[in-house]
C-alpha cells in the first residue's frame, strides 16, 4: 500500500533526525513531513474507495448467490413437474425433487453465508488498517507538535 510506504518514510525521517540532547525530541525537515502528509491525504481516498468496492463486490456476490439459488430452485421445480407427469415414478420424483430443493436451499444459504463472511472479513481488515493509519498519523502529529 502506498500509504503504508509513506508512513514508513515519515518514521524513517523521525528515526534519522537529529536528536536534541537530554530529550526524546528530534529535529526534522518540516517541509518534507508536510509533503509526505500531503501525499497521504491524496492516496488515502483510494483506500476508502477500495473499501467501497469491497462492499459493492459483497452485494454482487450476494445477488449472484441468490440468482444461482433461484435457478437451482426453478430447475428443481421443472424436474419435479416432469417426474409427476410420469405415473410410474411419481413417488420417487417427489422425493428427489424435495431433496433437490433442500440441497439448493442449503447450497444457497452456504453461499450467502460464505459471501457475507468473506466481505465482512475484508471490510474488517480494511477498517483495522485504516484505524492503524489514523492512529499512527495522530501519534506522528502529536510528536511533531512536541507532545502538546
Amino acid at each position: 500500500m502506498d500509504v503504508l510506504k509513506l508512513i514508513d518514510e515519515i518514521e524513517d525521517i523521525l528515526e534519522n533526525g537529529s536528536s536534541l540532547p537530554f530529550s526524546n525530541k528530534v529535529m526534522v525537515d518540516v517541509d518534507e513531513i508536510y509533503d509526505i502528509l500531503g501525499e497521504i491525504r491524496v492516496k488515502l481516498p483510494d483506500e476508502v474507495k477500495q473499501a467501497a468496492w469491497i462492499k459493492e463486490e459483497r452485494q454482487r456476490i450476494l445477488a449472484e448467490a441468490q440468482k444461482d439459488a433461484d435457478t437451482l430452485l426453478s430447475e428443481a421445480e421443472l424436474r419435479l413437474q416432469e417426474l409427476i407427469d410420469e405415473d410410474e415414478i411419481t413417488q420417487k420424483a417427489k422425493e428427489l425433487a424435495e431433496e433437490m430443493i433442500t440441497k439448493a436451499q442449503n447450497n444457497a444459504k452456504d453461499i450467502r453465508l460464505g459471501a457475507l463472511e468473506y466481505a465482512d472479513n475484508i471490510l474488517l481488515e480494511t477498517q483495522e488498517k485504516l484505524k492503524e493509519h489514523i492512529d499512527t498519523l495522530n501519534e506522528n502529529r502529536q510528536e511533531l507538535r512536541g507532545g502538546q
